[in-house]
């Protein structure tokens, strides 16, 4: 698949911004795990932190391929961690048209537009991760609203976001079919954030637990039907999946070009190892799990942005998902092993790339968990 001139444009435009403001933070956000929030402006501006909102709504209404390009770019600048503010309010954007009643729309999406109103999705519990059927917050109806009780586990953007999709049991029905969604305003009293998480990697992003203490939400700020809001997430998860898989591709790539530059300077019994074939065919088995991870990264955006059947919707992000991140954990680390020493030295960015991919085959469904929904499609 080729880019036509608008998304080239697109890519070219991304890149330059993050060679100018996030390839020269990088390293330091690895060593301090602070959130850059100037960076919130950069992104907005460009309209990449709302990238999902429809032009009715005031938002830039971009396919999924320039979702997948913007994450893919930034990654390969350096920072997969920040390649999530991209798209940081998608999944939020897409709950709520496919699901959100048309007053919910009317009063978030124009703030969400603006691109500074930072979101956050809340469904893994310390004892319910893959499988959220297992779920235990409730939420109780009182009058007008109804009240949340619970503890949320892993919930990246947690402390810094200003909306939230809480997920949580209204009924007794069996596995999901009791969870309903809810919008979250962060600042309500109850939204309790209780400890910073101190990641392997992808420093720079916060990942925080959160307790719930008689939260109270206005009715009206149900996302979807009672008892059907992990329904209502589900299509809106599947579609992020891509985009997490572009972030891969971009990781991989950046070690890539990190392992290429060293390997053109360093020398070993008087000429450049990459005069050997041994480290050669290193290089060409790096390029091309890159080049067929990004292939199925497109492939699966075009499926949504052309409207394919759910079934193929669902396996192609599934496969990317799955053959992106397993691509940036091998890439990352055969570029650690071009530098030898050298790479597992925090003097290189590769042992940060080795940290940041590894998160990538766990959050947003685990590599088993994508293994199970390509084997489910094709097995049919």
């Amino acid at each position: 698949m080729f880019l036509d001139d608008d998304h080239k444009a697109f890519r070219d435009a991304v890149a330059r911004m993050a060679a100018d403001h996030v390839a020269p933070i990088a390293d330091e956000l690895d060593r301090t795990d602070e959130f850059p929030k100037q960076l919130v402006d950069v992104f907005a501006e460009m309209g990449l932190v709302q990238l999902a909102v429809p032009e009715e709504y005031g938002g830039p209404g971009a396919d999924l391929l320039s979702h997948c390009i913007a994450r893919e770019e930034v990654a390969a600048a350096g920072s997969m961690a920040l390649a999530q503010l991209a798209g940081q309010n998608s999944i939020v954007v897409r709950a709520l048209m496919d699901s959100g009643t048309q007053e919910l729309k009317q009063r978030i999406l124009p703030r969400l537009a603006e691109g500074t109103t930072l979101t956050c999705i809340a469904i893994t519990e310390p004892e319910a991760g893959s499988d959220p059927a297992l779920m235990t917050t409730r939420a109780r109806k009182d009058g007008s609203s109804w009240v949340l009780n619970g503890r949320k586990s892993f919930i990246t953007w947690g402390s810094v976001a200003d909306l939230a999709v809480v997920f949580a049991r209204t009924n007794d029905e069996p596995r999901s079919r009791g969870i309903s969604a809810f919008l979250v305003e962060t600042g309500s009293p109850g939204w309790v954030v209780d400890r910073h998480n101190d990641k392997m990697g992808q420093h720079g992003v916060p990942n925080n637990e959160i307790v719930l203490e008689d939260l109270r939400v206005p009715a009206e700020n149900m996302i979807g039907e009672e008892g059907r809001g992990f329904r209502a997430a589900m299509e809106a998860l599947h579609q992020n999946r891509p985009t997490v898989a572009g972030l891969g591709v971009g990781g991989a790539r950046a070690a890539f070009d990190y392992a290429l530059k060293y390997g053109k300077e360093r020398q070993q019994g008087g000429r450049p190892i990459l005069d050997y074939q041994g480290m050669r065919w290193k290089f060409a088995e790096m390029a091309t799990r890159i080049e067929a991870a990004r292939g199925l990264v497109w492939d699966c955006a075009l499926a949504y942005d052309t409207g394919a059947p759910a079934s193929e919707r669902a396996r192609l992000s599934s496969m990317a998902k799955l053959f992106a991140a397993e691509t940036a954990m091998s890439v990352t680390n055969t570029a650690l092993q071009v530098l030898g020493g050298h790479g597992y030295m925090k003097d290189h960015p590769v042992e940060r790339y080795v940290r940041d991919a590894r998160l990538i085959s766990i959050y947003e469904g685990t590599s088993e968990i994508q293994r199970n929904i390509v084997a489910r499609e094709v097995l049919r």
